[in-house]
């Protein structure tokens, strides 16, 4: 059985063959499950993160984003509040955004390293511009919060 083309024609927004109009709307509907204290604390102007619950695992660092259980011996997790310092790892900038994106295309994405945690945690620079390196210190979104994880940003320190 052969496959037909797509029959949707995509407009063209230019002369640059990057920039088209691709119409999407769709809903999505999930539930945060254990993840969902994460974001009860940024409601909170709190950063949380989990910590391995057994005292005979060698991880004692704090996951973030958090998890439910240890990825190394899988036994549940405690919640810790994270630092809300730390630098940037490294970072980019989308400019060419899809439907779902819900920052402005420019905004520099970056990874923040934060002391004691052993994971990178991608995010948003709020405002300056992003430099390896550069200090910077959490921000949140208590006014109007979406429940999503961009209630979390960063500025510089």
């Amino acid at each position: 059985m052969a496959i037909e083309w797509p029959t949707t024609q995509l407009e063209k927004q230019s002369d640059d063959p990057m920039v088209i109009l691709n119409p999407k709307t769709w809903s999505h509907y999930h539930s945060y499950g254990g993840w969902g204290k994460f974001f009860d604390g940024l409601r909170e102007r709190k950063l949380l993160a989990t910590r391995c619950s057994n005292s005979d695992c060698g991880e004692k660092r704090l996951w973030l984003p958090p998890r439910c259980e240890c990825p190394d011996c899988w036994h549940e997790t405690q919640w810790v509040e994270a630092p809300q310092t730390g630098r940037i790892y490294t970072w980019s900038v989308v400019k060419y955004p899809g439907e779902l994106f819900k920052l402005p295309a420019g905004t520099p994405l970056i990874s923040v390293e934060i002391e004691g945690v052993c994971t990178k945690l991608m995010s948003f620079l709020k405002e300056g511009t992003p430099e390896i390196g550069m200090a910077v210190k959490a921000v949140f979104n208590v006014d109007n919060p979406t429940n999503s994880i961009l209630d979390l940003a960063w500025v510089p320190a």
